[in-house]
């Protein structure tokens, strides 16, 4: 990807200076992107994926996350370039990470606006943060960031370690590449997951028909489940890998099919911190405040619901995944809520919206009759728990709880991190359709427009790879993953009841001296 000589050297001031003055500067192939406030508002993956990489090097996530179609794209947005030598680039830190956005102020203009301060602990260290950003929400501010604003926290991790870290990523990229494994395998891979997808639909028709419903609900819930997985393929382009015709299919499967939107999961995965699930579930202590997330721009509260629940998180951690496909409901419906009156996207502008909208309207339509025609009340919520429950084992949260969820910085290497946050669950070939084969989660991390089929041949090489760069490619047993989970989720419980314990305290101490 060449650009032409005339493209200037930036140095990294420079870069600093423009960011500061308002611009949008994304580091790719140590060349300097400005995107515009049009292609911000319109990118597919939304605003936050592009916010959360200004004045770093985003190479490794883009060629992940992007087609080489698009790469060459993007070649209209390079205004400049930069010199990083062995050392590679020294990132700066994203504005939106330390709270501060750009939004429309009184003149009609876009102007700075402070939304949130960064959270400090006390041991002031950073790395023991999640590694979603989180921030101490507050009153905005109109003022303007300072060029200390864009310093990173000084950290144990070296500029040079991981660029090599990051050119090791790019060979094993071409590796998976060549191996051709980034080429759909209809007929061998979704084959058999059409056969078995019909089986159940069928399965689940012929026996409402006969009046066999718990049969009939359950057949239901499992082909929602599958169909999880290839509604995932889907969102990533990892089918056709064609935007407008896997959005499509994606909105049949994903709407129509299962009344849950497209569009909200891809959202999310682009941001993809995968730790925040409050009030239900905490695995870490930090979350025992009220936060200010920058992925999800909004306040996690820790209420006295989550008071009452955490305590008991890892008694009730099955209780509660067994019923999350009601939560996805409210997080979908949300999501399109929110995104009602947004600008066109850059692809296929607003269609996909009102697409969504009618597929979930006709969900409701075909779904609620068949609840209808289950009879009594009784019947009726039998059907609605079983479907929904038979839906909820996808296993994905196995791959991330039990993993290090400290945030080592803007400096670590894309490789790196996910090596480190990511772990896989060991599966029998002959059994992987129950993990929708993304029990392989570390090699999804990496490539995650690999089509699924293909993740298998892929982790082979990536595990090589790693053991090469002697970095570790974490694994473990399903029963043995959710025996880590539950023990993360029992320490933080812990956690909650002493601090329980202690503000119980501190009010009794206040009556006695009042």
């Amino acid at each position: 990807m060449g650009v032409p000589a005339e493209h200037p050297v930036w140095t990294r001031e420079q870069v600093a200076a423009r960011i500061l003055a308002g611009e949008t500067l994304v580091i790719l192939d140590n060349q300097v992107l400005r995107i515009p406030q049009s292609w911000l508002m319109a990118h597919p993956g939304g605003t936050l994926s592009i916010l959360h990489f200004v004045g770093r090097d985003a190479s490794d996530e883009v060629h992940a996350f992007h087609s080489d179609a698009t790469l060459k794209k993007m070649k209209g947005y390079m205004v400049g370039r930069v010199e990083v030598g062995e050392d590679g680039w020294d990132p700066l830190m994203p504005p939106i990470m330390n709270g501060w956005v750009r939004k429309i102020g009184p003149s009609g203009q876009r102007e700075w606006h402070n939304e949130a301060a960064p959270l400090k602990l006390a041991d002031e260290s950073p790395s023991a943060l999640p590694s979603e950003i989180l921030l101490v929400k507050r009153a905005e501010t109109t003022s303007c960031p300072s060029p200390s604003t864009l310093q990173h926290p000084p950290t144990a991790l070296t500029t040079k370690l991981q660029a090599q870290h990051s050119a090791a990523y790019k060979v094993l990229h071409q590796r998976v590449v060549n191996a051709g494994l980034y080429k759909t395998r209809f007929l061998t891979g979704y084959g058999p997951e059409f056969v078995r997808y019909s089986l159940l639909a069928i399965c689940s028709a012929v026996a409402y028909s006969k009046g066999w419903l718990f049969v009939s609900a359950l057949s239901l819930g499992l082909l929602w489940q599958q169909l999880t997985f290839f509604a995932h393929d889907l969102g990533h382009l990892g089918v056709t890998h064609d935007w407008v015709k896997d959005r499509l299919i994606a909105i049949f499967v994903a709407d129509f099919i299962g009344g849950l939107s497209i569009g909200w999961w891809v959202n999310v995965s682009n941001s993809d911190p995968d730790i925040q699930h409050l009030p239900f579930f905490a695995i870490s202590p930090v979350f025992l405040k009220s936060l200010w997330s920058s992925y999800y721009k909004r306040v996690m509260v820790f209420d006295a619901f989550a008071r009452v629940f955490l305590p008991f998180q890892h008694k009730l951690f099955y209780v509660v995944l067994s019923l999350a496909r009601f939560n996805l409901y409210v997080q979908s419906y949300s999501y399109l809520a929110k995104t009602a009156f947004e600008p066109k996207r850059a692809v296929g502008g607003r269609w996909w919206w009102w697409a969504e909208i009618g597929s979930l309207g006709l969900f409701f339509c075909w779904y609620l009759s068949i609840l209808k025609g289950c009879g009594t009340w009784g019947n009726i919520l039998m059907y609605l728990l079983v479907s929904h429950i038979a839906a909820s084992p996808v296993h994905i949260v196995l791959s991330h709880f039990s993993r290090s969820t400290e945030d080592l910085g803007v400096t670590e290497s894309f490789f790196a991190r996910q090596l480190r946050t990511t772990v896989d669950v060991i599966c029998s070939p002959s059994i992987e359709f129950i993990h929708g084969g993304l029990h392989l989660q570390v090699t999804h991390h990496m490539f995650p427009r690999l089509p699924r089929h293909n993740l298998r041949d892929a982790s082979l090489i990536v595990k090589e790879f790693a053991k090469e760069q002697e970095l570790e490619y974490a694994e473990f047993g399903f029963v043995e993953g959710n025996g880590d989970v539950r023990s993360v989720l029992k320490q933080v419980a812990d956690q909650v009841k002493i601090v329980g314990m202690v503000a119980d305290a501190e009010i009794q101490e206040a009556i006695k001296s009042s």
